[in-house]
């Protein structure tokens, strides 16, 4: 009998959904824009700011996990869990809480990746620094492939540690997150 993903540990859980890239896929955009109908309609009574299509999904022609990101921005003054709340009972799995952020995934099942995988980020309006960074990187090509390039190495070193691969890539990010904001300033 398989455990459920809930009973899993986090070493489990990394073996069974291992960090893989493929090329870029143009289908990214039609999950987004599917996922995007999905959410605004679950959301209809809720006062939403942006949705936005972020992640390496987002970025033209690199190499990038085949999981569709979605940042979610609502105005400060409705409450974040509630929003969580029918975000959940819409068939999505609440990853991570914290105080102004709320993680969920979409295509996770027991017998790992299902054919359409999505993270989706709940946040307040402006915590958004994908958003730089998504738009800096389509906009100077040789950025986005030196991050394809970054990527590409980390996936073999850490395609078991989703964690690690993750912060490896942090000052790569933080870098031109910050060039994106002094150049953009207030674009969002």
């Amino acid at each position: 009998m398989k455990k459920e993903l809930s009973e899993m540990t986090l070493e489990e859980l990394w073996e069974l959904f291992p960090i893989f890239l493929v090329q870029h896929d143009e289908k990214w955009s039609q999950y987004y824009m599917e996922i995007e109908d999905l959410l605004q309609k679950a959301l209809v009574d809720y006062p939403i700011d942006r949705i936005s299509h972020i992640g390496s999904t987002a970025i033209k022609g690199i190499w990038a996990k085949d999981i569709v990101d979605v940042l979610i921005e609502i105005p400060k003054y409705i409450g974040i869990e509630e929003v969580a709340q029918v975000i959940e009972a819409n068939g999505f799995i609440r990853m991570s809480t914290e105080d102004k952020r709320v993680s969920f995934n979409k295509g996770y099942t027991n017998d790992g990746f299902a054919d359409k995988v999505y993270h989706i980020h709940l946040r307040y309006t402006g915590d958004n620094d994908e958003l730089f960074f998504r738009d800096y990187l389509n906009e100077h090509p040789n950025i986005a492939k030196e991050y394809e390039n970054l990527k590409l190495v980390l996936w073999k070193k850490y395609e078991h540690n989703r964690d690690a691969y993750t912060d490896a890539k942090t000052d790569f990010i933080c870098r031109w997150t910050s060039e994106a904001r002094k150049i953009y300033g207030d674009r969002y």
